[in-house]
């Protein structure tokens, strides 16, 4: 079974069995003491960037580069199960041209641990009021890799006004396949309910006691297997201190609640529908759509590997100034295979802005 056909993009080897246990955590009594019970280990080195208080958890937000009169802040959204050092071999040669800010979701890297569930809607909350508090102000360019190709896209329809470009790296398809319980692949639009996605939490995060402790026991046996493989290839390009870090961050707890959204089907069939007026936004917005080059390996990767590039087609073709750029020596992972494309793209939407 290939990776696209599963679907999980960029989790680590965390069971499955364990993503469905931290489900359970959808249904818990939040507690309104403010104090966040965090784990205790520290980090293996402190944050390069800023911790910002969102309303009662911190993110971590890395901006670097200068502001230029006219020109975009770049701001880099990353696949699920990775966090701001996965643009290490990126977010330097931007800096030379533009300012840049990369940051780590809530529970994620640095990051506290957020609020629950994990909606797509709680994390775009999140980032928009954590660039408002930082003083990092539009225009934005947006730029998402995988499950942040999905974040990008309902920023954008969110804060229409905010974001000037964006480029998406193998960004999520509309509707992605799933894998059920009985082993069946399905659409992400067949397992939809219409349930409504829970309204946006402004306090209130989560705490590690709040979790039930057999979910939590199930959690941390995981823990350890994802740490031992936080670096599998691609990663291993990344520099030595983005691989100690992804080895600290992949054996926490909050890693795993960072990546459970049990609305993700009502969320991203609302995306599918947006109304008019919203894809109008994104109508000639300068858009840069990058696809793999290298195929998925298995019995049935040609099929799924045409299929994915005609997914992420109709999503260049969203913007009559979309384009889609195939990055030939490349797996998921561009940003790491071939950081030097992910970096034109981005240098091609400023540049076109100017004129």
């Amino acid at each position: 079974m290939t990776r696209e056909l599963l679907a999980v993009f960029e989790m680590p080897r965390l069971s499955r069995r364990t993503l469905r246990v931290v489900g359970a955590i959808a249904g818990i009594a939040i507690s309104s003491r403010t104090s966040i019970a965090q784990e205790a280990d520290a980090p293996p080195f402190a944050a390069p960037g800023r911790l910002v208080d969102i309303g009662g958890w911190r993110l971590h937000l890395h901006c670097t580069g200068a502001a230029h009169p006219g020109q975009p802040t770049v701001i880099l959204e990353a696949g699920l199960g990775d966090f701001s050092v996965e643009w290490s071999l990126v977010q330097p040669r931007i800096s030379g041209f533009a300012r840049v800010c990369s940051y780590d979701r809530a529970g994620d890297g640095w990051s506290d641990i957020g609020p629950y569930p994990r909606t797509l809607h709680q994390i775009v909350y999140e980032l928009h009021t954590l660039l408002d508090r930082a003083g990092e102000r539009p225009p934005y360019l947006l730029v998402g890799h995988s499950y942040g190709g999905w974040l990008a896209q309902l920023y954008q329809s969110s804060y229409p006004a905010d974001v000037v470009g964006m480029v998406l790296v193998e960004p999520g398809a509309d509707d992605p396949k799933r894998m059920v319980a009985d082993g069946r692949v399905v659409p992400s639009s067949s397992l939809a309910t219409g349930r409504a996605v829970p309204s946006i939490k402004t306090s209130g995060p989560l705490r590690i006691d709040d979790i039930p402790p057999e979910a939590l026991s199930q959690i941390r046996a995981g823990l350890a297997a994802a740490r031992q493989h936080a670096n599998d290839p691609p990663r291993n390009k990344l520099p030595p201190d983005a691989q100690r870090m992804r080895a600290w961050a992949s054996g926490r707890i909050g890693h795993v609640v960072a990546a459970v959204n049990p609305f993700e089907h009502e969320e991203l069939a609302a995306l599918r529908s947006r109304p008019r007026a919203e894809l109008q936004s994104l109508d000639s917005l300068p858009l840069i759509v990058i696809t793999r080059g290298r195929p998925e390996t298995g019995p049935d990767a040609a099929a799924l590997e045409q299929e994915h590039k005609q997914d992420l087609a109709v999503i260049a073709g969203r913007s009559r100034r979309g384009r889609n750029i195939i990055a030939a020596n490349s797996g998921h992972h561009v940003q790491l295979d071939e950081p030097e494309l992910v970096i034109n793209a981005i240098r091609d939407v400023i540049t076109l802005l100017r004129k």
